[in-house]
């Protein structure tokens, strides 16, 4: 619990210290293994961080956001498609989980996969259908595959919901 609250106090050092204490005492704490993990994530640490989360998966594997958040480690890396495998494996325990979704179709779109990506923001919308950024990264990957109709009108509805970077772009495409 004192590693939870030096992570909140954004001592991740000091976290990481409580942490790796509390897995010498007893080893098979998935959790702390997750948390000691985020604390190296946000410290950048990101090699570190996916070996802990690996841990944390090994003693539990339907670990859900134990694969999220090492997905996202990978995502920094710019290991995109390992990414996606670890958010596949997230949304096959949860397929509710609008996080790795929304993180895949980034991932998906970074590797220039716009009709996954548009997949991907859809079950956002399906989930959350307030979600500006999935309205507005939808409409981006739409627009990269030439459905400017679809790419514009979901501009137009990020913009509604509030999305200042969907106005700038249906300026620039939709006008």
């Amino acid at each position: 619990n004192r590693g939870l609250v030096k992570a909140y106090l954004k001592d991740y050092k000091g976290a990481i210290d409580d942490y790796s204490r509390a897995i010498e005492i007893n080893p098979k704490y998935d959790y702390v293994f997750n948390n000691r993990a985020l604390a190296k994530y946000n410290l950048q640490d990101y090699r570190s961080a996916i070996d802990d989360f690996n841990q944390a998966i090994e003693i539990n594997p339907k670990y859900e956001k134990a694969f999220y958040n090492k997905g996202n480690a990978k995502y920094y890396l710019q290991d995109y498609k390992d990414a996606i495998d670890d958010y596949n494996k997230a949304i096959e325990i949860n397929p509710k989980d609008i996080d790795a979704f929304y993180n895949r179709g980034l991932a998906k779109y970074t590797l220039e996969d716009y009709n996954g990506a548009i997949f991907d923001y859809t079950k956002v919308i399906e989930i959350n259908p307030k979600d500006a950024d999935a309205f507005y990264k939808r409409g981006m990957a739409e627009i990269k595959i030439n459905q400017n109709k679809n790419g514009c009108k979901d501009l137009k509805i990020a913009m509604e919901l509030g999305s200042t970077l969907a106005k700038e772009n249906f300026k620039k495409y939709c006008n």
